[in-house]
């Protein structure tokens, strides 16, 4: 499986599916990185460009995607986008959205009656909006059969019990009455913290920092391992500068803490790195550099087993 939107590689008994919604450029470089400077691009262009940095324009690329894992016979959707025609007036990027996500999920060969469990990695904009879809003047979830794996931390956060992120931004409260209270309505949302285990392969762990309750899924079978990474990273210069944090973090000096955690585990382990936005290749093997990491291997889809990722 493997065209512009859909693309597919094998780790031990999982089948992982990428599905990309958009990709292109979004903020200006230091405007998505504000901790990173003009040097730090333009010395590492032949890594960046094009696919995750346009020189020309100063602007950061990236996708905007979902990732779909069948593990131990059963269908698991990690992350679901913006969602269609949402009212999202601080986020103009994301305001109104209408975009094709269910329809590339059918290209995947993905329905939503077919989706076991839904991993919300967070519970920011653009990865909780297709949790829901509208029947009429109502927001029902839109994978009826999924249980929803929510962090207790975000959920809090940005739940009625903490007046929907503090009150800090409108579109928290918005997306928390449209993306995750209906969800809460219908029974579908299991609420975690620490750890929680889906199944054989799969494993999710707190990461705190993008937001409070951001968490990454690890992936083990046999010999592969992979950790997606969700919004610890947002281009791969994080990778060569950890210490980095994008605009979008809550925390950012234990944002820094949980992205070196997770690059010291994946260099030391040969995980596979798949965070939520990178454009291009979408994931990664990283490697020890000086006091940071570097891009050891861009993974390499349509492929499966061993030496799937060079």
């Amino acid at each position: 499986m493997n065209n512009a939107h859909v693309q597919s590689i094998t780790l031990g008994d999982v089948e992982v599916i990428r599905v990309v919604e958009w990709q292109g450029p979004l903020l200006p470089a230091r405007s998505l990185v504000p901790d990173t400077t003009r040097e730090m691009w333009k010395d590492n262009e032949a890594r960046l460009a094009p696919d995750h940095w346009d020189p020309d324009s100063d602007t950061a690329v990236v996708a905007l995607q979902s990732w779909v894992l069948r593990s131990g016979g059963r269908t698991v959707l990690v992350d679901t986008g913006v969602g269609n025609g949402r009212e999202r007036p601080g986020s103009p990027h994301f305001h109104h959205w209408q975009g094709d996500f269910l329809g590339r999920l059918a290209e995947a060969g993905v329905r939503p009656e077919d989706v076991d469990v839904v991993v919300n990695t967070h519970l920011h904009i653009d990865h909780v909006g297709w949790n829901t879809t509208a029947a009429g003047a109502e927001w029902v979830p839109a994978f009826p059969n999924a249980e929803y794996l929510m962090p207790a931390a975000d959920d809090f956060y940005y739940g009625p019990r903490n007046g929907y992120g503090k009150g800090l931004q409108e579109d928290d409260r918005l997306l928390y009455e449209d993306s995750i209270a209906p969800v809460h309505r219908a029974g579908q949302a299991v609420v975690w913290e620490g750890t929680h285990r889906i199944d054989e392969h799969l494993t999710l762990e707190a990461a705190p920092g993008h937001t409070p309750g951001s968490s990454v899924l690890r992936l083990a079978s046999g010999s592969d391992r992979a950790v997606f990474a969700g919004d610890l990273l947002h281009s791969p210069v994080q990778v060569l500068h950890p210490a980095c944090n994008s605009c979008f973090c809550l925390d950012p000096e234990r944002a820094a803490a949980s992205r070196r955690r997770i690059l010291e585990r994946a260099a030391a382990e040969r995980e596979l790195v798949v965070p939520a936005h990178f454009a291009g290749a979408g994931a990664l093997e990283v490697r020890k550099e000086g006091g940071g990491f570097a891009v050891a291997a861009w993974a390499a889809w349509g492929s499966s087993a061993s030496g799937h990722r060079l």
